[in-house]
C-alpha cells in the first residue's frame, strides 16, 4: 500500500507516512558511529526499515564517509581514544558537506569524559537532532545524568531542558519516554506509541537514533524527520509485541515488523498529541 498524498513537511500523520515512503524511495546510507554492544542490531534496524548502514567509526575514514553519506549518527556509548577521534572527523566532515548528523549522548552526566566529548561535538557543529533519555538530556543542559545508561528522569520532566537546548543549537530534540517528546524548541510533538518490551532489548534507543540520522537524510524538516522515525520505531514494536513471546523473540519479531511496516499503517496506527 502507498503513503497518503500528504507532504513530507507535516507533522501529522499523513506526513508521517510520506516520511517513510521516502526512506524507502531513497534508501539513504547512514553512517554509523556507535557503540560495541549494538552495531549489529542497529545495522540491521537501519536495514529492516529501508536504508543502508555503513559503521565506519574510525578517524582515518570517517571525515570522508560523513561526507559522501546521506546521514550521521554519533553515539558515544562505548567511547575509545580512536573512536572519540573519529566522531570529531565525522562532525567536521558532515558540516564541510552539508550532512545532517544526530547525536546519541548516551550516559551523558553519569559519567565525565563521555559528557565532556558530547559538549565538544555540540561545540563544533550543531546537529540535526539530539536523541537520549530524560536524564541524558539533563545532563547536556548541565544536569547530573542517570543511573550509568539507564535515565531516572520523566521525559516531561526534561522538556524545559530540551527546548532549552533546541533553542540554542537550533535543532530538534528527541527525548525518549514513556511518551516520547520531540521539539523543536517551538512545537512539541507527543508520540504514545511502544511496548515495554522496549525496556528488555539492548540498543533499543540507540538504534532509534540511526533510524533518525536515516530519516533526516530525507525528510528537510528535522522536527518531521525525528517524530516519523520514532512512529516508525515504536509503531513496528507494538507489532512485534503482538508476536513475541518474551524479548528474545520480541527483538526478531520487531526486525520482521519494521521491514513489513507500511506507510498507510503509520498513518492509521501513530498516536500523536
Amino acid at each position: 500500500m502507498s503513503a497518503p498524498s500528504t507532504p513530507v513537511d507535516t507533522v501529522d500523520p499523513g506526513g508521517l507516512a510520506a516520511a517513510l515512503s521516502a526512506l524507502r524511495e531513497g534508501a539513504p546510507l547512514v553512517q554509523c558511529l556507535t557503540n560495541v554492544v549494538v552495531a549489529q542490531w542497529t545495522a540491521n534496524t537501519l536495514l529492516a526499515a529501508g536504508a543502508s548502514p555503513v559503521m565506519v567509526d574510525n578517524p582515518q575514514e570517517a571525515r570522508a564517509c560523513a561526507g559522501v553519506a546521506g546521514g550521521v549518527l554519533v553515539n558515544v556509548g562505548t567511547p575509545q581514544e580512536e573512536t572519540a577521534a573519529a566522531m570529531t572527523e565525522a562532525v567536521a566532515g558532515a558540516a564541510e558537506a552539508g550532512t545532517p548528523w544526530v547525536l546519541d549522548p548516551v550516559g551523558a552526566g553519569a559519567l565525565a569524559w563521555r559528557t565532556r566529548i558530547a559538549h565538544d561535538l555540540l561545540g563544533r557543529h550543531a546537529p540535526a537532532v539530539i536523541r537520549g533519555n530524560a536524564s541524558e538530556i539533563l545532563a547536556l543542559d548541565g544536569g547530573t545524568g542517570g543511573k550509568g545508561v539507564e535515565g531516572v528522569d520523566a521525559a516531561e520532566d526534561a522538556m524545559p531542558a530540551a527546548t532549552a537546548l533546541a533553542h540554542e543549537l537550533g535543532c530538534v530534540v528527541a527525548v525518549s519516554g514513556r511518551v516520547d517528546h520531540v521539539t523543536d524548541g517551538e512545537r512539541v510533538v507527543r508520540v504514545s506509541n511502544g511496548s515495554p518490551l522496549l525496556t528488555k532489548v539492548t540498543g533499543a534507543g540507540c538504534a532509534l537514533g540511526a533510524l533518525m540520522a536515516g530519516f533526516t537524510a530525507v525528510v528537510a524538516d528535522r522536527l518531521v524527520a525525528a517524530t516519523a522515525a520514532t512512529a516508525v520505531f515504536t509503531l513496528a514494536a507494538e507489532a512485534a509485541q503482538r508476536a513475541a513471546r518474551g524479548p528474545g523473540s520480541f527483538a526478531v519479531a520487531l526486525l520482521d515488523e519494521l521491514d513489513r511496516l507500511q506507510p498507510a499503517a503509520v498513518a492509521d496506527g501513530v498516536r500523536l498529541s
